[in-house]
């Protein structure tokens, strides 16, 4: 049986993902709400056998699993409908901004006891498996620490622009976009992160988003993972990852991306697919069932997406 569907928040994330259950046959997109009737007929193309519903409370009633990927701020009010309902909760990332507000959605989350995760998009995918597989059998040597490199030539990109709120400094911003990403990724291969001192730079409009980052986290055993992002000029976007070993590093770039380094130029080391953003979404896919089913996955849990927006959010502040 696949399993029922709301997807509420129609933007570019809830259309990809909307289309991608649509095509998987474990996942019926059966409702689907966003405030914009633009973003509902758009999505509703890429669903056809979904309902566009009047409320969001209507689309939480008709289904049993409910995406959200909506804006930060309005996604816990439907979380917490969605799990006091006895529905799963796959929730976009981050996971919020306000760390106190995240914090008791996350302790309600555990109460109620409903299947939940959150969607880094690396977390199932090859890379980021390799990666880990590869550092746990000691191929890697020690593992040293890591390097995070970001640079847009604007934010949002292009195809980003449709969601205005991305450009703000209340809910938007590379580092809460990406850089959480790549935060969890590092999280999961060296152990929990601090925060040592981080260095925001935001624009003249104080309404805006960051356009510069640079930060240095650390293990417990004083690791350093170093972070730079930067916006503006005539460049190609980059959106790198290198975990850092004694005997061998590995760098992913774009996600999905995996080359290795023994001392000398990197070099690729797995065949890139053929639709790179077709194949991380079925991954994720394939593990919501097993996270649905309470068995073993490798999906982001609550709690992780919890630990990577307390680092953001302390980095997005400043401290020296």
């Amino acid at each position: 049986m696949s399993v029922r569907t709301a997807v509420i928040g129609l933007g570019i994330m809830g259309r990809r993902m909307a289309e991608h259950m649509a095509l998987h046959p474990g996942f019926t997109p059966v409702a689907l709400w966003d405030p914009d009737p633009a973003a509902c007929r758009a999505a509703h193309e890429l669903a056809p056998d979904a309902r566009v519903t009047n409320t969001p409370e209507e689309a939480i009633a008709a289904s049993d699993l409910i995406y959200l990927a909506c804006p930060p701020v309005p996604r816990k009010a439907y979380a917490l409908a969605a799990a006091d309902a006895g529905k799963s909760l796959f929730l976009e990332k981050p996971l919020g901004v306000d760390i106190a507000q995240s914090k008791a959605l996350v302790a309600h989350l555990e109460e109620r006891d409903v299947p939940a995760a959150v969607n880094f998009t690396q977390a199932a995918g090859a890379a980021l498996t390799g990666v880990y597989e590869a550092s746990r059998a000691g191929i890697m040597g020690d593992i040293l620490g890591a390097d995070i490199v970001v640079t847009y030539s604007a934010w949002p990109r292009e195809w980003q622009k449709a969601a205005d709120w991305l450009r703000f400094r209340d809910e938007g911003g590379p580092t809460r976009e990406v850089i959480s990403h790549f935060l969890f990724f590092s999280e999961r291969i060296l152990g929990p992160l601090s925060v040592v001192w981080a260095r925001p730079s935001y624009p003249s409009d104080g309404g805006l988003c960051e356009t510069q980052m640079l930060a240095r986290l650390e293990t417990h055993d004083g690791r350093p993972v170093s972070v730079m992002v930067s916006v503006g000029g005539a460049q190609p976007d980059r959106q790198e990852l290198t975990i850092k070993g004694s005997r061998a590093s590995r760098r992913i770039s774009e996600f999905y991306i995996d080359e290795v380094s023994d001392g000398g130029p990197f070099s690729e080391i797995t065949e890139r697919p053929e639709d790179p953003r077709a194949t991380s979404l079925k991954a994720q896919l394939d593990d919501l069932l097993l996270c649905l089913d309470r068995k073993p996955n490798r999906l982001a849990t609550p709690q992780e997406a919890l630990r990577v927006q307390i680092l953001v959010e302390q980095m997005l502040s400043g401290k020296s």
